[in-house]
């Protein structure tokens, strides 16, 4: 006797109801609270009761802000806003701006993944969720700096946070988030220009040389650096064919009798090169 095929059944849909308050519901005491409840109808009409009860701040939120802007620079996204409106001051309540991130090359990336391997266990198209990145009090003017990774695409929002502080427990309320603002953080921020640049002779009783030295670049993604070299009015010509990683070099090809001009400039791991350090000659007799 073949053996039954059991039946899925289907999942359930999510129901949403959004309650728009009218301004009688909203209060300005902290303690004041909506309570909600479900009860399912029959086609008779006839329920089985009330489901579970849940709670709801009463207390207005702030508005988000309405002018977020995002800008590159070296040191990552800078977000920059004004407030909408000044927090009021009120015992036991904060206000703050919560701003959040979301990278969308990686949400991306796993929704690929998720696509190739759609029956592999713990995929989950929603694994990156947008995370907080900062939580800014409220004030006139804002500002946040973000130090993201390199070579990614990013979204912003910000949403206006009302924290009521109890005896026994803290209440967290969100209000409506600012419009997204999104960039790509591509990398095309040179190092720091070396700096103190010094240029010795050497050679008495052996082959002549001139030694350069250096301050370090302190820049995280530093690779190296470049060395140049001019004589009288020519153009700088690199001497290194591969990156120099420490701060000195040795220039080997001198010549007696003449005054050579060097250079140094630094790279980063994205190739960005920063325009040469200040100049530093030195002759060979």
């Amino acid at each position: 006797m073949p053996a039954k095929k059991l039946q899925q059944k289907p999942t359930p849909e999510l129901e949403i109801y959004t309650d728009t308050l009218p301004p009688s519901a909203q209060s300005e005491n902290p303690n004041a609270e909506l309570t909600y409840a479900v009860e399912v109808l029959n086609r008779n009409g006839k329920g089985a009761g009330l489901s579970n009860r849940v709670h709801v701040s009463a207390i207005a939120t702030l508005p988000a802000p309405n002018d977020m802007a995002a800008k590159l620079t070296d040191d990552g996204v800078e977000l920059t806003w004004t407030s909408t409106a000044e927090p009021p001051t009120r015992p036991g309540v904060q206000y703050r701006y919560r701003i959040y991130r979301r990278n969308l090359s990686a949400a991306n990336e796993s929704a690929s993944k998720n696509n190739q391997n759609p029956e592999k266990p713990g995929n989950k198209k929603d694994k990156n969720k947008d995370a907080i990145a900062a939580e800014i009090p409220v004030g006139s003017a804002g500002h946040f700096l973000d130090p993201v990774e390199w070579e990614n695409t990013y979204q912003y929002r910000i949403t206006a946070v009302t924290i009521l502080t109890k005896p026994d427990s803290q209440v967290q309320v969100e209000g409506e988030d600012s419009l997204p603002a999104q960039i790509v953080a591509h990398d095309i921020f040179p190092p720091s220009i070396p700096a103190g640049l010094q240029a010795v002779y050497s050679g008495e009783g052996q082959k002549p040389f001139i030694d350069l030295i250096w301050a370090p670049v302190p820049n995280a993604d530093l690779a190296g650096y470049n060395v140049y070299r001019s004589e009288a009015t020519a153009t700088p010509i690199k001497l290194n064919s591969e990156l120099v990683k420490s701060p000195s070099y040795r220039d080997t090809a001198v010549s007696p009798g003449k005054t050579y001009t060097y250079f140094v400039s630094a790279l980063d791991v994205r190739n960005n090169e920063s325009q040469k350090s200040e100049a530093a000659t030195e002759s060979v007799p």
